[in-house]
């Protein structure tokens, strides 16, 4: 275990500056703009949260121009001045660091990069561990073993590793690529003509821009050879203003920078002024300073079956047991066991070494003894089994041959049902604010970076530790969330939903789907030849030929070459995102061509190249696997791959689908719900017309037609059953005349009058959308049919753009929340009809509103029956639930 203390230095200029501009129009009531104070706060409060710093600082730019202004004068010079909304923030965001008690470094005359290159070189790497939160990329170059970078705001930690994979080269060469290449965002110049890519190849070439002109009649290429001849004092000019001071004078003292308790008064005055009241209510009385300790606690180390015996008792006489299992990869179809460890009791907890493999390791049990001894103790009906995320577990004893039997509780999934919107859901993170402890975190066990070890090579005692503090946090930890599950209504959701589904979903992803690789091979080729006809075609129609894959070679070609109207400006130049060329494509044929080439390149690397590289060579089949706790509504999603993003309308979606197919002498068989949230919709709203439509089994798109538009059902043609389809799917995701306006390709008044239209003929509808968003004002949250609840606080923010997407999500939850549920019942009845009517057939993939089962063609017939009674009876609405069943040998050629 590392016994390194963390310090975090924060680069508090860079993040109020991204916080600006990624959180738009937040404002108190009288109209003081906070975007970036509040973006700030929650930066601060998820590092101490999650990343719990020993030592934490903020350092600032100064208001003066730093000495690279001196050295050349247009450093810079194409930043505007900062805007005045943001100027204003600027006090009370220092004033919140304050009040954190975090802290700062301000030095005049100094930018933040060079006061953090400075504090960096400071700090004694053998006992302190510095990670630099920032979004800057100049401050990659000072990654090293023990320092990384931590973007907040795209949740992503470098190392070195990932430093070489995002640039191409290691963190020392950084400031090389950019004086080569520049930066357009500080108006550092490079040289002319030089960009990323060329820039990186130089590097790896040579070392260092040093070496290269030590080299310049080595360089092969003319033209960038007499590009760096000729450029040659801006590169080095470049490299100047890019390299960091590490001499800034400043008072170092890293006690200064230890962490302590925020002033809870101060947060709350400033809290209370800027009418954050989300964050104050999120205030505790007092904030006492962590505990190191947990209380009463007995872990032990079991090496011999003497001790593993005595274990074996002490569980039997147990009621509840928690479990955790240390392996060698977070793929629990590929993961090895090294070891397990169980809690019985507070406190009561212990470690069974199996597969450490370091020198000087102790003897350990034989595996096949361990499995053969605590088989027994999991599959025993009477004992109660937890954990934290255990479907991972399950996968993986059940791969050693034992099936966990009475799973009753997944912290993981309590603390997801509790909070749906958080999206971290971490055990440390628990521990920390239900039991106000301090866990070890995992890479404190296994290092970061180079230092990064396998769970193998950690010593038993520091595993005995980590992994029985582990089991003990979730034991402590069930009682505390069970609790607060029942106050909250949400514990029937763990028992009749969540927690079955677990069975069903270890099941699914251990059976996981065959692949047709020859096909995907073909299908690769032949997308290959086609990418090559669209760059053939985007180089003519452009005149010249250019990395299409480059934002920056495209946007000089579309806004200089092409003169093509340029839109939303962004900090490299203008956008070249998908808005921006289908707009553009309005003028010229060339950003059309761009989409299809993105299209294609996105399927082909994505899925096509992709899904024959995630085939287990133990099972010949891809595993995908599912994320319980990953939507806020309660939909599953799956990744490694992602099937819910393969286009399902699009020709070449439906190839991809084509991949997936039975085994042999077995047929697919899909079964996907029919308008299943229109259905649930009817229901809510207990609109006439779409309730009697449903139970006649009319056209729903057909008659909302008819009726929008004023004519008879006869009379409604494709185009305006597609128009009203859009509306019947679009009104539950809160669609507005914009959206609809640029979904159809309509003015926005006809857009407008077509919305207004519908909600005049459905107004049992229309009355589901206005007062839902008041009962969540009210209560703060919405609840599906089955009592699934989503906390909304952004219901009430004064600001229009927030309130209107929180309007919107009160309104869909309901309906796609309630849609999840019937999907996740449905699927745990056909599971369960198919275990005991001891079938062969098996589900192997569950997509959007879809389960497709693998299924031998004796059992066709008893397949679709079960499918039936089981997913269209699995809930009474008042409408009535129908699905649709295909048969195929592959998943998208079903009739």
């Amino acid at each position: 275990m590392s016994n390194k203390k963390k310090l975090f230095v924060i680069d508090g200029s860079s993040y109020f500056y991204r916080a600006f501009y990624a959180i738009k129009g937040l404002s108190t009531s009288t109209g003081m703009p906070t975007n970036a104070i509040f973006g700030f706060v929650n930066m601060i409060s998820k590092i101490l949260k999650e990343r719990r710093p020993d030592y934490i600082v903020m350092v600032f730019d100064s208001k003066e121009p730093s000495f690279r202004k001196d050295i050349f004068g247009d450093y810079k010079a194409n930043r505007p001045d900062m805007p005045g909304e943001l100027a204003v923030q600027i006090p009370y965001i220092k004033d919140i660091t304050n009040a954190f008690n975090i802290y700062t470094l301000e030095k005049s005359s100094y930018e933040a990069d060079d006061i953090i290159g400075t504090v960096v070189s400071k700090v004694d790497s053998k006992d302190i561990e510095t990670t630099i939160v920032t979004g800057d990329k100049d401050l990659m170059q000072l990654v090293g073993d023990d320092v990384f970078v931590y973007d907040g705001m795209k949740d992503k930690l470098y190392g070195v590793d990932g430093v070489k994979e995002k640039f191409g080269v290691p963190p020392q060469n950084i400031v090389d690529i950019l004086a080569l290449a520049g930066d357009t965002s500080d108006n550092i110049p490079g040289v002319k003509g030089i960009g990323d890519k060329t820039a990186v190849n130089l590097i790896k070439d040579y070392g260092s821009i040093e070496d290269i002109y030590s080299n310049i009649d080595r360089v092969k290429s003319e033209s960038v050879r007499r590009k760096l001849i000729d450029g040659r004092d801006f590169a080095f000019l470049s490299k100047r203003l890019t390299e960091l001071d590490k001499n800034t004078p400043i008072d170092f003292n890293i006690e200064q920078f230890k962490r302590k308790s925020p002033d809870i008064d101060r947060l709350s005055s400033i809290y209370r002024q800027l009418e954050f009241r989300k964050l104050l209510n999120d205030l505790p009385q007092s904030v006492p300073l962590i505990s190191e300790m947990l209380p009463d606690k007995e872990y032990k180390l079991i090496l011999n079956e003497v001790d593993l015996d005595s274990l074996i008792e002490d569980i039997h006489s147990a009621e509840v047991l928690s479990i955790n299992l240390e392996t060698t990869s977070v793929e629990p179809m590929f993961a090895e066991i090294v070891g397990i460890s169980f809690s019985f009791a507070e406190g009561k907890a212990a470690y069974i070494p199996i597969q450490h493999s370091y020198i000087g390791v102790p003897k350990q049990l034989v595996f096949d003894t361990v499995i053969q001894k605590i088989k027994p103790v999991l599959e025993d009906v009477r004992i109660k089994k937890m954990g934290h995320n255990v479907k991972y577990a399950w996968i993986i004893l059940k791969r050693k041959g034992v099936t966990i039997n009475n799973v009753c509780f997944d912290t993981m999934l309590a603390a997801y049902l509790l909070d749906p919107s958080s999206g971290s859901y971490g055990l440390n993170m628990l521990a920390s604010s239900c039991l106000n402890y301090r866990a070890t975190a995992y890479e404190d066990v296994i290092g970061r970076g180079k230092k990064h070890i396998s769970f193998a090579d950690v010593n038993v005692e520091t595993a005995k530790a980590y992994s029985c503090e582990y089991v003990d946090i979730v034991y402590r930890l069930t009682g505390i969330l069970s609790k607060k599950l029942e106050e909250g209504g949400l514990i029937n959701i763990l028992d009749e939903i969540e927690m079955p589904l677990i069975p069903v979903l270890v099941e699914l992803e251990m059976s996981g789907v065959k692949i047709d690789t020859t096909f995907l091979h073909t299908l690769s080729a032949t997308f290959a030849k086609r990418l090559d006809g669209i760059k053939t075609a985007i180089y003519e129609m452009s005149g010249c030929e250019f990395n299409i894959d480059s934002p920056k070679q495209l946007q000089d070609v579309l806004y200089n070459k092409l003169k093509l109207s340029r839109g939303r400006k962004i900090k490299t130049g203008y956008s070249t995102d998908v808005a921006a060329l289908e707009k553009l494509a309005e003028e010229h044929k060339l950003p059309a061509k761009v989409l299809e080439y993105r299209s294609i390149v996105k399927l082909k690397n994505t899925y096509i190249d992709a899904l024959p590289l995630l085939i287990n060579p133990t099972t010949g089949r891809i595993h995908t696997t599912y994320n319980q706790s990953a939507t806020a509504t309660g939909r599953l999603s799956s990744s490694n791959p992602n099937l819910q993003n393969i286009p399902v309308r699009t020709d070449e979606g439906k190839l991809i689908r084509k991949a997936f197919i039975s085994d042999d002498g077995n047929i697919l068989v899909s079964a996907d719900y029919s308008q299943i949230e229109l259905r649930i919709l009817a229901h809510i709203s207990n609109d006439t017309l779409f309730v009697d439509a449903f139970r006649k089994g009319m056209d729903i798109h057909k008659i909302t037609a008819a009726e929008i538009f004023g004519i008879d059902e006869n009379l409604v043609t494709d185009e305006m059953r597609q128009k009203t389809k859009a509306i019947n799917f679009g009104i539950i995701y809160g669609i507005s005349a914009h959206g609809l306006t640029i979904q159809l390709g309509i003015d926005y008044s006809t857009a407008q009058a077509y919305i207004d239209s519908y909600l005049r003929k459905y107004s049992g509808v229309k009355d589901y959308m206005d007062n839902i968003p008041e009962e969540v004002r009210e209560k703060g949250f919405v609840t599906t049919l089955m009592g699934r609840k989503r906390y909304i606080p952004d219901i009430n923010s004064k600001n229009p753009t927030i309130r209107g997407a929180a309007e919107r999500a009160a309104i869909n939850t309901p309906i796609q929340g309630t849609a999840a549920d019937l999907m996740k019942k449905a699927m745990i009845n056909v599971h369960r009809r198919i275990t005991a009517e001891g079938l062969k057939s098996k589900v192997i993939l569950q997509v959007h509103d879809e389960l497709v089962i693998d299924a031998p063609e004796g059992e066709i017939n008893t397949v679709e029956t079960l499918l039936i009674e089981e997913m269209e009876g699995v809930y009474e609405l008042k409408v009535p639930l129908t699905i649709s069943i295909h048969k195929g040998k592959n998943w998208a050629e079903m009739e």
